[in-house]
């Protein structure tokens, strides 16, 4: 391709993005709708993922061990409990460490200053992995030197940060697929206007022997116009709506629990898959709309 015919390209895609100006804008709309929920969706599972992994780097249990066993008993149980699986390390925690560790948290307070003897020999225990919680705190309430009802973990927790990572990425994939298709739809269906319109000087183009590269070129430009700029609107778009709901969440006092993740982060991941899929959507919906008026 020549450097004339690239600007004819060009100018003629132009052109035709704004002869059929309310079709354009339609188009452009509802594909910077389509981004924009295609990017709400991934961001929340990307969200879902940190507060995910950051709760995998917390993802401690804590098991007493029984009451009537010596501090040297207690430690001896170490090397038994390294053995059971999806146990990553172990921390032994004595009676005097978690009583020290509790009068320094009420200091002020003199009722709570309780003697070592009330506190019981713990281990604060690390799994490799956090979906399987469950099995592993029942595999340690088995210990006859820990017994039921004395681990503490997190399960509802877990799981429920599993589950809205699993609903989030198969809710996300599925829309994307169905977006995008009725993006390439609707793009499609915006070019085949401006292409019907000029199916007869299509065919003289034809007759006289034009190729249909060159033919076709004036409206891959063009639908990769419209789905540039969807793109760029769409990531503007997103970048307030998301810094908006962040400054929400930051504010209420209700949700502090959940963090955001900064967007200054991950803007040019965002900023490259929206432009991927704005000009993927507007190409292709332009090659699929050109077919038709190329077999004369």
């Amino acid at each position: 391709m020549n450097r004339h015919n690239f600007f004819y390209f060009i100018r003629e895609g132009v052109y035709n993005m704004f002869s059929h100006g309310f079709m354009s804008f339609a188009a452009v709309g509802i594909t910077v709708a389509c981004l924009l929920i295609m990017g709400t969706f991934t961001l929340v599972a990307v969200n879902a993922n940190a507060m995910l992994a950051d709760l995998e780097s917390q993802n401690q249990v804590l098991a007493f061990v029984d009451e009537n066993l010596s501090e040297q008993e207690a430690r001896a149980l170490e090397s038994k409990l390294r053995a059971v699986p999806n146990v990553a390390d172990v921390t032994f925690i004595s009676n005097a460490e978690a009583a020290e560790a509790f009068r320094g948290r009420y200091e002020d307070e003199e009722l709570f200053q309780l003697p070592d003897n009330n506190f019981r020999h713990r281990y604060a225990i690390d799994l490799e992995d956090i979906g399987r919680m469950g099995e592993t705190k029942a595999a340690l309430e088995d210990m006859p030197e820990i017994g039921r009802g004395n681990v503490n973990a997190y399960e509802d927790e877990a799981e429920g940060f599993i589950t809205i990572r699993n609903v989030a990425g198969v809710v996300c994939m599925v829309l994307i697929a169905v977006l995008f298709l009725v993006s390439v739809f609707i793009i499609a269906n915006t070019i085949k206007l401006t292409t019907f319109d000029r199916r007869d000087e299509i065919a003289i183009m034809k007759m006289v022997g034009a190729t249909n590269g060159f033919i076709r070129w004036p409206f891959v430009y063009e639908g990769f116009l419209l789905g540039l700029f969807s793109a760029v609107i769409g990531f503007f778009l997103q970048w307030g709506l998301y810094e908006a709901v962040a400054r929400s969440v930051a504010s209420n006092d209700t949700i502090n629990l959940i963090t955001v993740v900064p967007f200054e982060g991950m803007w040019t991941y965002v900023a490259v898959i929206f432009a991927g899929a704005g000009m993927l959507i507007g190409v292709g919906g332009s090659l699929s709309a050109i077919r038709k008026f190329l077999q004369v």
